[in-house]
């Protein structure tokens, strides 16, 4: 009988495959559903010339904040940086490459990626600023823009639940950009509360297959930042 992967690992070990330049999807919105113990370790292992692709650059003190803070990340790729001061700064001292998307648009192209697509067409932001540098096209008697999908070597995540196959289960407001980047990326490192044994979730409560998730390890909640905030309502 064929058996599923054991996907349980030691966080540090499970960070450790990440190398200097990759990029990397981190889940979250603000707070909720960033895996701050995952970037804490990528942080303290000290890999470098990062992309990251966010919804937002966190506050200064925490998530990818840490990271731009200590000069690890090259470029990042995101639809909102108003609360990280520093990553306002490094950007405007040019030490920080920043790409900015609308956030419906970002998700579209993160959710193409992990459908197999090369992008999508879209009339948002034609004629503006948004629309520079995007290649157009007429079709059926419209302008489109071409959005192509954003990839990436590496999603870092984070589930309430899991178990040691991969099988993730988010809470509440966490679920955001977790699932769609779990599916866009070579490589996905999930980290979790509780990683129960095969068989210890109900399926139709899991989010994201086992399928997607390359390596899951578990976080204690009194610890990790999620502990200290309001992670999901």
């Amino acid at each position: 009988m064929t058996r599923l992967n054991d996907k349980y690992m030691d966080i540090d070990a499970a960070i450790a495959r990440i190398e200097d330049g990759a990029s990397i999807m981190v889940g979250g919105f603000g707070s909720p559903g960033t895996p701050f113990a995952l970037l804490d370790a990528l942080l303290e292992q000290g890999q470098r010339r990062l992309t990251l692709i966010k919804n937002d650059a966190n506050e200064s003190d925490i998530g990818i904040g840490k990271l731009i803070g200590a000069g690890r990340v090259d470029r990042l790729i995101t639809s909102h940086i108003g609360l990280n001061r520093v990553a306002i700064e490094e950007m405007n001292a040019g030490r920080l490459t920043v790409e900015i998307h609308p956030q419906g648009l970002l998700a579209e192209k993160i959710r193409c990626a992990g459908a197999g697509h090369f992008g999508f067409l879209t009339d948002i932001g034609l004629g503006t600023e948004i629309g520079e540098g995007r290649r157009e096209i007429d079709f059926d008697g419209k302008t489109w823009a071409v959005e192509p999908a954003i990839h990436a070597d590496v999603a870092l995540v984070h589930a309430d639940l899991a178990d040691r196959y991969g099988n993730l289960v988010y809470r509440g407001t966490a679920i955001n950009f977790n699932p769609l980047m779990a599916m866009a990326a070579e490589r996905v490192i999930a980290q979790a509360f509780a990683v129960k044994a095969p068989g210890g979730l109900v399926p139709e409560q899991i989010h994201t297959p086992c399928a997607f998730v390359s390596q899951i390890v578990q976080v204690d909640p009194a610890t990790s930042e999620q502990g200290r905030r309001a992670h999901a309502i």
